[in-house]
């Protein structure tokens, strides 16, 4: 099965480049178009080269709905991969974070020693280490203190920031996801870790939270910028006074809005972090 890789070069405002980000990868996948990745510049889609057609996405680009916006396109030939099966069975090199912290999968252990060492087994689900934003929210766990604290992932992908909070001394941490294979798979990585105890994973967005007893002194979300402005409210109603409220999942470019609403919340920034075009913050209650 051959694959073209199509790459949407988007010239937009800062402010719009993410809602453009949503559009495209939304139209694109009414033509045919079965996965996406954002890139720095826009975002990189792939459809079947019998799929594809090349007037449906001129028209597209051509008349894309959003004012201030140009969209240019390239393809390329992308040899065929079950990308998420190919993970599944090849896995990763270990991972460091600082000289305190080894992210590995089974197959690749960790050969010096660490303060704490981290199984995860992706299994289709995001969050191993290996992207810049995973890798910032991990060293912001690092430098907090999390012994006896109550910790929340939202968004929680592979689980990995919440066995993260757990093995540096978190009391328990729940975590919940929209997508039910990353909850499985979170749940898998718990155990592997023997945090499985202390951990709860939930299905759904962020209207789970009404479910959740109690408050967290430590709330991380690593998740795109649109949803982090939506659902920052209900981040905000489940910290405890003092609490912190780690963001990522979005570009440098964008900090300024996620931190205009945290200030509209009334939270203060506590931290900040860049990587490779990729931002990350701390805010305190």
């Amino acid at each position: 099965m051959k694959y073209y890789e199509v790459e949407f070069k988007i010239t937009a405002p800062a402010d719009a480049m993410q809602d453009a980000r949503d559009l495209i990868a939304a139209l694109a996948g009414d033509e045919g178009f079965e996965a996406f990745e954002e890139t720095y510049c826009g975002t990189r889609g792939y459809v079947q080269t019998g799929a594809f057609d090349g007037g449906a996405i001129d028209r597209l680009v051509e008349d894309f709905p959003m004012d201030g916006v140009k969209i240019a396109y390239t393809i390329r030939d992308a040899e065929y991969k079950d990308w998420n099966e190919q993970w599944e069975e090849n896995g990763f090199e270990p991972i460091t974070i600082g000289s305190r912290c080894c992210i590995h999968d089974g197959r690749h252990l960790p050969q010096s020693h660490f303060d704490i060492t981290i199984e995860i087994n992706a299994r289709l689900a995001f969050g191993t280490g290996t992207h810049e934003t995973t890798r910032m929210m991990v060293a912001c766990l690092l430098d907090a203190r999390l012994e006896g604290k109550a910790m929340l992932d939202c968004g929680c992908g592979t689980g990995i920031l919440a066995i993260t909070a757990l093995k540096l001394g978190a009391a328990r941490a729940v975590g919940y996801d929209i997508d039910e294979w990353s909850v499985d798979n979170a749940r898998h990585n718990s155990e592997a870790n023997n945090v499985g105890g202390r951990f709860t994973a939930m299905q759904g967005d962020a209207n789970v939270l009404d479910t959740v007893d109690g408050e967290f002194d430590v709330v991380a979300a690593n998740i795109n910028r649109n949803i982090l402005l939506a659902d920052m409210p209900r981040f905000f109603s489940k910290m405890k006074k003092g609490g912190l409220l780690m963001l990522s999942g979005f570009y440098t470019e964008d900090a300024r809005l996620i931190s205009t609403r945290a200030a509209e919340l009334g939270l203060k920034q506590a931290g900040a972090a860049s990587d490779n075009g990729w931002a990350c913050m701390v805010f305190e209650r």
